[in-house]
């Protein structure tokens, strides 16, 4: 085995390690609205890693790559913003759903008392 071989295998243990604590944590989680903030190992560590690996394998390989070195950068950075737009929508419409407005309740709840009825309308 090569240094650049034992290098990306590090990486991959590290990596994989990673995506095994997020399994985990999301097992534990207690809603679904922790199980989207849970994600961040994986897409912020987990991926990347596994891209430099792959880089590493490649530079090893084939020698030094502009064109290798700019798509790994591309695939983080697209990794990056698309786990990041895609944590805060999930979050956003998972929060729309799961919480409640406390103030809203209250006054729903509010008006709810003011109108007339008797318990047979109900």
């Amino acid at each position: 085995m090569t240094i650049a071989e034992i290098i990306a295998s590090i990486l991959l243990i590290l990596a994989t390690i990673l995506v095994i604590a997020t399994v985990v944590a999301l097992w534990r989680a207690p809603d679904a609205l922790t199980r989207v903030n849970l994600l961040g190992p994986t897409v912020g560590l987990a991926v990347p890693l596994l891209l430099v690996a792959r880089l590493v394998v490649d530079f090893a390989e084939t020698g030094f790559s502009l064109w290798s070195l700019v798509r790994v950068l591309i695939a983080c950075f697209g990794v990056w913003i698309i786990g990041s737009v895609g944590s805060f929508y999930m979050g956003r419409s998972i929060y729309g759903v799961t919480v409640t407005d406390v103030k809203y309740a209250k006054r729903m709840h509010q008006r709810a008392d003011t109108v007339e009825g008797t318990d047979e309308d109900v």
